[in-house]
């Protein structure tokens, strides 16, 4: 009975728990212009959600396919995502990289990892990953 009991406990105390990690190649404080490559299977809308947080974050940003990218752009945003559901759809996983527009070298990755049914909603998700990026150094 104890051992269940001491199982229960460890198992509801991993429930929330949620891996984050983030890092960067360089400082993005020069990197004004940021686009969101927006990904072809994209169902939620998640980049809607970057481009307000990265607007938040002071930066100049947008979204769509790589084609109608800006010329101006200094950083191209990519991300790809994990939905499940359990009586409702909640992000599981988010993988988000920077990479400079033209020459396409990456500068910064984050990845948000959450395999539980107590979720976060997307817009902290989406501010968890970023902010930690794009804050200035």
């Amino acid at each position: 009975m104890l051992k269940a009991l001491a199982l229960l406990v460890i198992a509801t105390a991993f429930l929330g728990c949620a891996n984050l990690s983030t890092r960067k190649v360089m400082p993005l404080d020069r990197f004004q212009r940021i686009y969101v490559q927006t990904s072809l299977t994209d169902n939620h809308h998640l980049s809607e959600y970057l481009v307000a947080e990265l607007r938040r974050h002071g930066r100049e940003a947008s979204s769509g396919p790589r084609t109608m990218m800006p010329e101006t752009t200094d950083a191209v945003l990519t991300y790809t995502d994990r939905w499940a559901w359990d009586f409702k759809d909640y992000l599981i996983e988010l993988t988000v990289e920077v990479h400079t527009a033209r020459a396409n070298k990456k500068l910064a990755d984050g990845r948000y990892y959450q395999p539980s049914i107590k979720t976060k909603a997307t817009e902290a998700v989406v501010a968890e990953i970023i902010t930690p990026l794009f804050r200035k150094s």
